[in-house]
């Protein structure tokens, strides 16, 4: 009889009323997506208990890692950024606290201030007990690749705690050039109909270029989404690494620095892709919850991962059991186990 397949989903979104109340006073728009009012997305956003638990059952997931929606604080001036942040860690750390079988969680990073955004992860990662954090590419108008959070990177590789990377809508100049005259239609291509996807992933090759993963080897990045793009890309996008002098190859970055999961888009194509680019060993499970919960897509299936989608999916996906047992979480507890346990420890 096979092994039942423990599934932890890294990509588990929650709208904590610390930071609804400051992107109100900051002035967001008060969307559903971001947790405002009564829409079903919101609700679910916002709940942290009998409601995801159900959900979770109903999708097959035994743990959600939680981390904040995007933004998080990395549009915030920088003194609210980490008083935020460490408000909105000691709140996770308090859900996680409550039920500590079903859920983990992401640390969120004051990136405004770099000063401290790297005391904030090593306070999350080590008094409490957070398996890394969520980044949400660029702060304001710097990109990741700035030099100016090489600290919060060396201490990432230090600790060997993750930095998983969430979009964000891209910047105005952006949206101005590529995504308007399109009406309401034109912000949802900007965002998850693709425009996050591309933004995030040329963040990500600016990394590689730029030197970051050469001087911070030990450095480990999740990519959700299959890979932000980058993978379908990567034999073409290689002829760049002789022009930027890099140490390895360009695949060996993804093969050696990143995990990639896919974000609740159940493609059995991509999934495929994904195995061949970098290997088993190097992907993980997330479902996007609550943006792909239930028949508020749009009408595309691929995009549902209510009714028991989320663990059918990788049960039927073409890898062997073991393979399948690591997908769902055994390469999460071999790349995050050994913070649980000094976690534990203190």
């Amino acid at each position: 009889m096979s092994e039942k397949i423990r599934i932890v989903g890294l990509e588990e979104h929650v709208a904590l009323p610390v930071m609804l109340d400051a992107w109100a006073r900051a002035g967001v728009p008060q969307t559903p997506q971001l947790g405002y009012g009564d829409d079903p997305v919101a609700r679910r956003l916002r709940d942290v208990g009998e409601l995801r638990l159900a959900d979770m059952d109903d999708q097959g997931v035994d743990v959600a890692v939680l981390s904040l929606n995007t933004p998080g604080v990395q549009n915030l001036a920088p003194a609210d950024a980490v008083s935020l942040a460490r408000e909105a860690n000691d709140a996770l750390a308090e859900i996680v606290a409550g039920n500590p079988r079903r859920f983990q969680a992401l640390a969120a990073i004051p990136t405004p201030a770099p000063q401290d955004a790297a005391a904030e992860l090593e306070r999350a990662v080590t008094r409490l007990g957070f398996r890394g954090a969520m980044l949400y590419g660029r702060t304001g108008d710097v990109l990741p690749d700035a030099r100016e959070f090489d600290d919060l990177y060396a201490t990432a590789a230090r600790l060997r705690a993750p930095l998983h990377f969430h979009p964000q809508i891209p910047a105005r100049p952006v949206l101005d050039a590529y995504y308007s005259g399109l009406g309401e239609v034109g912000m949802f291509l900007a965002g998850p109909g693709l425009g996050w996807y591309y933004d995030l992933g040329v963040q990500y090759l600016r990394m590689i270029l730029s030197g970051v993963f050469d001087r911070h080897p030990e450095l480990q990045v999740i990519a959700g989404h299959w890979g932000e793009v980058v993978l379908f890309y990567l034999d073409h996008a290689g002829i760049m690494a002789p022009a930027a002098k890099l140490e390895r190859p360009l695949i060996d970055y993804f093969r050696q620095n990143f995990w990639v999961a896919g974000s609740g888009t159940v493609s059995e194509r991509y999934l495929r892709w994904t195995a061949e680019v970098v290997g088993t060993d190097r992907m993980l499970y997330s479902t996007d919850y609550p943006y792909t919960y239930g028949t508020r897509t749009g009408g595309f299936p691929f995009l549902d991962t209510s009714g028991g989608v989320a663990r059918t999916f990788l049960e039927k996906a073409p890898f062997t059991e073991q393979e399948k047992i690591a997908i769902g979480s055994g390469n999460w507890d071999r790349l995050t186990g050994h913070l649980a346990v000094s976690h534990a420890g203190r």
